[in-house]
Order: structure tokens, then sequence, then C-alpha cells
């Protein structure tokens, strides 16, 4: 190849690279409430839906009635424990703990403890003021709110997929166990299936 030739391929490839670099990349805020289903994974929508749902489904159930019955009208305590990612993907548990706290806690018929590592926090922080706050404000030893009820489960996923095309399958099972008898009071589930292509799928 000559050098003049070389010369004239060598400014193509350049004026290439500056055109790429000349792209300029656009942000837009949109609303946290709007669904954005880009890859087709687990994503804030899912978290959000699927905890709404499987709290209303839970509240919805002859445990609770049973429990203000026998407590004399007080609401049940209950503690969100640990929800195991089993899918194939790297979810954000911790989101999903905070979407499931948030919603029984927006529709009030029980009362929310605090998880281990909240209470810890809490711990040192009643530790300080028994050294350092005054005798009228520190606050006591001993008079935490016990759970009744802990929530806890696991998520898993399946992937199919075949020329470009994909089927992400979630499912999410919870349960609740009543902390002292260690008896199940509730069991749910939820399902969702997102189909991935370039065409619209018709089942």
């Amino acid at each position: 190849m000559s050098v003049s030739r070389i010369a004239v391929v060598v400014l193509v490839a350049a004026g290439l690279l500056a055109l790429g670099g000349c792209t300029k990349k656009t942000v837009t805020r949109i609303d946290t409430d709007t669904t954005t289903d880009l890859s087709g994974r687990w994503n804030d929508t899912d978290s959000r839906q699927v905890s709404e749902e499987m709290i209303r489904d839970c509240l919805n159930h002859p445990w609770i009635s049973q429990h203000m019955t026998s407590a004399g009208g007080k609401r049940p305590a209950v503690i969100v424990g640990v929800v195991r990612n089993k899918t194939t993907e790297h979810i954000p548990v911790g989101t999903f703990i905070n979407d499931l706290e948030r919603a029984f806690i927006n529709v009030g018929s029980v009362e929310v403890v605090a998880g281990a590592i909240e209470r810890s926090d809490v711990r040192d922080e009643r530790g300080e003021q028994q050294r350092f706050a005054s005798e009228e404000t520190a606050k006591e030893f001993g008079r935490e709110h016990g759970a009744d009820y802990m929530l806890s489960g696991e998520m898993n996923s399946i992937t199919d997929s075949e020329g470009g095309e994909k089927v992400l399958f979630y499912q999410v099972d919870l349960t609740l166990i009543n902390i002292e008898t260690n008896t199940k009071v509730w069991l749910g589930q939820k399902k969702i299936k997102k189909f991935v292509g370039q065409g619209r799928y018709k089942p």
C-alpha cells in the first residue's frame, strides 16, 4: 500500500473517531413512578408492585384478626427478616425489604419492628444516652417492643432465550411465621413474566 493511500486511511479513521467522540449524552429526569423496562431485568417497579401486592394479600388473611382477638385488639408487631436472592441477577434485596416495610406501615394494620442492624444502632444510641443525656430524657433499656411475627422469603428466576429473544420469569415467595409458636400463618407467592425481543410478542 502506497504512503498516500495509508494517509487517506488514517485520515478516514481519525474522522470516524472524531464523529464518535462528538456524540452527546443526554440525561432526562423522569418521574420515579414511571415504569422503565430497558433490559427486562428486575427493577424498582417490580420491587414496589410486588411488595405492595403481597402485603395487601398478607393483611387480607385471617391471622391478623385472630391475633387481635387473642391480644385484646392490639395490633401485631412484625419484623421483616431475611429475603434471599436466589436469582441469577444481582438484586438489591435491601430495597425490596424497605418496600415491604413501607407497605406494612402505610396500611397501618401492624407495627413494624426494627431489624437486627437497626436495633444495634439504636441500642448504641440508648447506651450513649445513659451516659450523656439528662435523666428526664434518657431512654431506658429493657423496653423494646418484641415482634410477634417474622416475614422472610426468597426470590428465584428462570431465563429462557433463543435467537436474540428471551423470557424472564421471577417468583417471590414470602412466609409469615408466629415467633412464639413457629407456626406459619401466611404463605405468599408472586410471579412476574417478561418477554424481551425486537418485535411484539404474541402468545
